[in-house]
């Protein structure tokens, strides 16, 4: 039973761009890409690939990762993690998207740390730098609480994880009342920048009331504007019980599963990331993530 490991929900159809993670970037599936960076990028933690259909476990075997065949009918990644970890049996789960081909190995250790401590789930996030972007109600926005900045490591371990067990520690030891959850600087990911999320939306909040909404690029830099990334960690005890919830008010108006954890009365905490993120939802994203690769 590993204490963290990472999982991988992958599903073979979408609806905007269909069978994305089977698109070929320079001759190789999408898929492969983010798997190949997820073993370079954090090759200290086991890796799992949860997939629907055999067409997708295929080219995985083939590279030499591992997969579980999983219910094609889930409703939600986060049902296909639940059923996978049932089988990995890890105490945490770092969920990295399948079409997340740029994640780096300090957002995934900085999730591991975040979510080393008592609250249930954690993810990231990264500052807006455009208007047209905060406007856009594909690209979600989360507004939190501000941490009380803690340093426990400067720098990324290498190799194994070693300091999961003492960030839990330092998380605990270093609560206050003023601010429960003590956060790290892990890396080029900088929780103590994060905090706990209040909520998560599809509209641009904070809405500039004294300017009627109408913000532009320098508005946007100067304020907490905050873009959420598809990356989680969870507490396998709330990953299982999570389907069992009762679905949120705002989850099902938004269209967001996280705010079920919210609505539910648990925490979830953010992490602040300044790495660059390519999220390949349409075409027009793979081709930008093949312009990104030089």
């Amino acid at each position: 039973m590993p204490p963290t490991a990472i999982i991988v929900p992958c599903r073979l159809e979408s609806t905007r761009f269909p069978r994305k993670l089977l698109h070929r970037v320079r001759g190789k599936p999408l898929l492969l890409w983010v798997a190949e960076r997820i073993r370079a990028e954090a090759p200290e933690l086991p890796l799992w690939f949860a997939v629907d259909d055999e067409l997708l476990a295929t080219p995985l075997r083939a590279a030499g990762f591992q997969t579980l065949m999983t219910d094609p009918s889930h409703a939600s990644g986060t049902d296909r993690l639940a059923e996978a970890n049932r089988t990995v049996r890890a105490a945490r789960v770092i969920n990295v998207q399948a079409d997340e081909p740029l994640v780096t190995g300090a957002q995934i250790r900085a999730l591991a740390v975040l979510i080393a401590g008592d609250a249930p789930m954690a993810t990231l996030a990264t500052p807006f730098r455009a208007a047209l972007d905060f406007h856009n109600p594909n690209q979600v926005k989360v507004v939190f609480a501000p941490f009380r900045p803690v340093q426990i490591s400067p720098t990324a371990p290498s190799g194994a994880i070693p300091s999961l067990a003492g960030a839990r520690t330092a998380l605990r030891q270093n609560q206050t009342e003023s601010s429960p959850f003590a956060p790290t600087v892990y890396g080029q990911v900088t929780p103590s920048r994060g905090g706990r999320a209040l909520c998560f939306s599809r509209a641009p909040i904070p809405f500039a009331r004294d300017r009627a909404g109408a913000v532009d690029d320098a508005w946007v830099c100067a304020h907490p504007c905050f873009k959420h990334l598809g990356l989680y960690a969870y507490h396998a005890e709330l990953l299982e019980k999570f389907s069992a919830l009762p679905p949120g008010r705002y989850e099902q108006i938004e269209k967001l599963e996280q705010l079920r954890v919210l609505e539910n009365g648990h925490d979830i905490l953010v992490g602040v990331t300044e790495d660059p993120s390519i999220g390949v939802d349409t075409p027009e994203d793979a081709i930008k993530f093949e312009a990104s690769l030089g």
